[in-house]
């Protein structure tokens, strides 16, 4: 669920505009699990850009005095939600940690980077949210140390379906500063996209397994 329709509108635009969307219908991406993708999202460029990550950090700091007023720990997902989790802890004066994908193999061994206690409310903060499983990963470890989860904030989302139900499934609410709808909406508004990708693009929303580009 986006926090809000100008928010959604003004983060796509800026995303657009500094290329961290790239659209690519006739060549696609592939992703890990195999899927092609017309759609390439790199977040980690936000971070070049003062005005911008100071967007990002002041509008998902509104989105968890909104949501969440009674969070006591925000944890970044390693490593791209790493970087807009701390300014937002900062910005709350909250403690942070981060949490690996899986645990160190060496050292420790930790998972779980920092400090976060049995009891503690945590919000975790993520830079993307695609079918959702690694982001859910994330939330089953703080759950295991004992934490409480209050729910998770990103930047971006697909919006699939399966991973709306796997969050809903966790008990783990979702806020997202923009989607995959609002994306495409403002590529059509500024001409990106013509009307034949824009059906493409929703094909492959509607089912990313299958949808093999624009021929």
């Amino acid at each position: 669920m986006i926090g809000s329709e100008t928010t959604a509108r003004k983060m796509a635009a800026l995303l657009l505009q500094i290329k961290a969307i790239k659209l690519n219908l006739q060549d696609p991406f592939t992703w890990s699990s195999g899927w092609k993708s017309p759609i390439y999202c790199d977040n980690r460029l936000t971070l070049s850009f003062p005005e911008i990550r100071t967007f990002i950090k002041e509008s998902l700091v509104e989105l968890i005095r909104e949501k969440f007023p009674q969070a006591e720990l925000i944890a970044g997902v390693a490593t791209a939600g790493i970087a807009h989790g701390v300014l937002v802890a900062d910005n709350l004066a909250t403690p942070f940690c981060y949490v690996r994908s899986s645990a160190k193999g060496h050292g420790m061994g930790n998972k779980i980077e920092g400090l976060a206690l049995p009891g503690q409310k945590v919000v975790v903060i993520e830079d993307l949210i695609s079918t959702g499983g690694s982001s859910l990963a994330v939330v089953n470890a703080l759950r295991d140390a004992g934490c409480e989860v209050l729910g998770m904030m990103a930047i971006f989302t697909y919006g699939f379906p399966s991973a709306a139900q796997s969050f809903e499934e966790a008990g783990c609410p979702l806020f997202t500063l923009t989607d995959y709808e609002t994306l495409i909406a403002m590529s059509r508004s500024n001409n990106t996209v013509s009307t034949a990708e824009l059906q493409s693009l929703q094909q492959w929303r509607v089912s990313p397994s299958t949808w093999e580009g624009l021929k």
